[in-house]
């Protein structure tokens, strides 16, 4: 796969105002011809000035290989683009972004973007991977090489008579409501802990922490113990904790630090 990890390395040579030179920082050329756009690997030569002779060209894309993207694309999103390019049947896609800049991926390999698994709950907004979606939208993870793989529980289908809170738009909670001491709740090791220093220990409960469920590798998951946050093993699988309502910077930390503890330790005993 060939994919320019900065648009500055990437030239228009549609127009040609001071003949066969290209500007320094140049390593490749999108050139539209009759037939389409074409892409090249092209070589400055070495020297001083902004702008260098060619001290070498040859062709990477045809145009009957290579496919526009019709609409302007978020380049730091570079996981979206590997799989847009993918989808487009072609061995080459040209993505522009809103400031008209230029960028391609050939032979797009998805394959190439380690899967992180995210486990949160709903009802309400599942904060953890709400905030992923919309720090991945804006290309904050484009250097990391990531996919994300959502593992969302519904906490209903407990079919608990009492929920942790209002919040989830129940009408039976913890934080609103007193127990009798016998009810189902649905709940983790916080809410078991609260019921059993107020209502004894005859309470059920019906165990919905995110950290829980974790089930595949790497995995990044929400869970509102404080003490568990952070990058490490939980039930012999590897990634990272943050607390329920983690700020994004957080969450960014905490998902970089579970990458690089990943791929240190990958192809020893773990694996993709």
């Amino acid at each position: 796969m060939i994919f320019p990890e900065e648009c500055k390395y990437v030239g228009l040579a549609n127009t040609r105002p001071l003949g066969e030179k290209v500007y320094f920082l140049s390593r490749w050329l999108i050139r539209e011809t009759p037939e389409g756009y074409e892409i090249l690997s092209v070589k400055p030569a070495d020297g001083e000035g902004l702008m260098r002779d060619v001290a070498a060209t040859w062709v990477l894309a045809r145009p009957d290989e290579t496919y526009l993207y019709p609409e302007p694309v978020n380049f730091n999103d570079r996981s979206r683009l590997i799989s847009l390019a993918a989808a487009s049947g072609y061995r080459c896609t040209i993505f522009r972004s809103p400031d008209e800049s230029r960028t391609f991926v050939i032979d797009p390999d998805p394959g190439s973007l380690l899967t992180v698994h995210v486990y949160d709950i709903i009802p309400p907004r599942p904060h953890l991977a709400a905030i992923l979606e919309e720090l991945e939208g804006v290309g904050l993870f484009g250097d990391l090489g990531v996919r994300f793989e959502y593992h969302i529980r519904d906490i209903r289908e407990t079919a608990a008579e009492v929920y942790p809170c209002r919040a989830g738009g129940f009408d039976r909670t913890l934080d609103a409501d007193p127990l009798a001491g016998k009810e189902h709740v649905a709940g983790c090791l916080t809410a078991k802990q609260f019921c059993s220093e107020n209502y004894g220990e005859e309470v059920e409960i019906a165990e919905i922490c995110p950290l829980t469920q974790v089930a595949e590798e790497p995995f990044i998951a929400r869970c509102c113990r404080g003490e568990r946050e952070g990058v490490g093993e939980w039930n012999g699988k590897f990634g990272g904790v943050v607390h329920w309502g983690a700020a994004p910077h957080t969450i960014d930390a905490v998902l970089r630090g579970a990458v690089a503890g990943w791929r240190e330790h990958e192809g020893s005993d773990r694996s993709r």
